[in-house]
């Protein structure tokens, strides 16, 4: 499947910026094999049969969800209103038996997650991170814009095509801010508990004043960390010391660890610029993007000769790891 979803990638992003109309039902489609199981969804590689497409489709268990249908239709709708090249696009949602379908491109470079920690268990070179999160920031902004909250951005949700091209992607817990008063008056007041413990901002922890976008920033400091470690801080430790952590400790930096590679002063200044506990000292995503640690950042035919070439295709990483190779067999 590798050869064709390599070609694949840049067909389907063209043809979502004509809003190609992809099937709804579940007979459209043929699920090929599992590629990444969480809490309430499982990630199947598939085939669109009518455009004989390969196809990534999240299912989510309804069951399982702690939100309405309405919801999650209504955020199915903002996902597949947003066009951007960094952002993984939603090509189609549908409901099928107990399950929510959501149909995506199926990306055959795979998370960095799993090229880390099946390749770079101790961290990735610097300009391989700048080129990575300078396409992440970039998505970001896009959100920011249209106040939307990724809320969960972190390595595992950052992914690589065959061309080294950036996608962001898992928007399971992005969110729309609630227009309030005038029009263009955003209410930044969320209160629901959501994330990953070791990425999660200590404002959207601690849940009494609510959160904005400036939460993702937060978020962006710590998978700089876990692409500079090779591991988020805390990831070690269970969810509640974790929690407790990231209030009661200062913030981490990058040498709260020991690395084996070497990194800049800027890299050390953008980190600490991210992981301010005060939401309101945090930069936005638009002046991130003008820091000096991005001048070392390539195109992603760079990420594609640094970073993918000679990689195994994910499904044979999956099964490598689980076999030894590697740390743990995610995806």
């Amino acid at each position: 499947m590798s050869a064709g979803a390599s070609r694949s990638i840049s067909n389907i992003m063209a043809s979502h910026q004509v809003r190609r109309e992809y099937p709804t039902s579940a007979d459209a489609y043929e699920l090929l094999e599992e590629a990444g199981r969480g809490v309430s969804a499982t990630v199947w590689s598939a085939i669109c049969k009518p455009f004989n497409e390969p196809v990534a489709i999240k299912l989510m268990d309804l069951e399982n969800m702690n939100c309405s249908l309405d919801e999650i239709v209504r955020e199915a709708q903002t996902m597949r209103s947003l066009n951007h090249p960094c952002l993984l696009p939603l090509l189609a949602s549908f409901v099928h038996r107990e399950n929510l379908w959501m149909v995506m491109p199926y990306v055959s470079g795979g998370s960095v997650l799993n090229i880390m920690r099946f390749a770079y268990p101790d961290g990735l070179d610097e300009p391989v991170i700048a080129t990575i999160m300078r396409d992440v920031l970039r998505g970001l902004e896009y959100l920011h814009r249209r106040g939307i909250i990724h809320r969960d951005v972190k390595a595992g949700n950052i992914l690589l095509d065959a061309g080294g091209h950036v996608l962001l992607a898992d928007f399971g817990v992005a969110t729309t801010l609630e227009r309030g008063g005038s029009w263009g008056n955003l209410v930044l007041a969320r209160n629901t508990f959501v994330g990953t413990p070791c990425w999660m901002a200590p404002e959207v922890m601690e849940q009494t004043q609510g959160y904005d976008e400036r939460a993702d920033i937060w978020s962006f400091g710590i998978t700089l960390l876990e692409m500079a470690h090779g591991h988020a801080p805390f990831a070690r430790l269970p969810p509640m010391k974790v929690l407790l952590m990231t209030l009661q400790n200062p913030p981490p930096t990058l040498d709260s660890e020991p690395t084996k590679k070497p990194y800049s002063k800027a890299m050390r200044e953008l980190v600490a610029k991210c992981l301010v506990k005060d939401p309101a000292r945090r930069p936005s995503a638009s002046s991130l993007l003008e820091h000096k640690f991005f001048k070392t950042a390539h195109d992603s035919s760079y990420l594609q000769r640094h970073l993918l070439a000679g990689l195994p295709s994910v499904p044979e990483r999956v099964q490598l790891m689980k076999a030894g190779h590697g740390t743990r067999p995610d995806v």
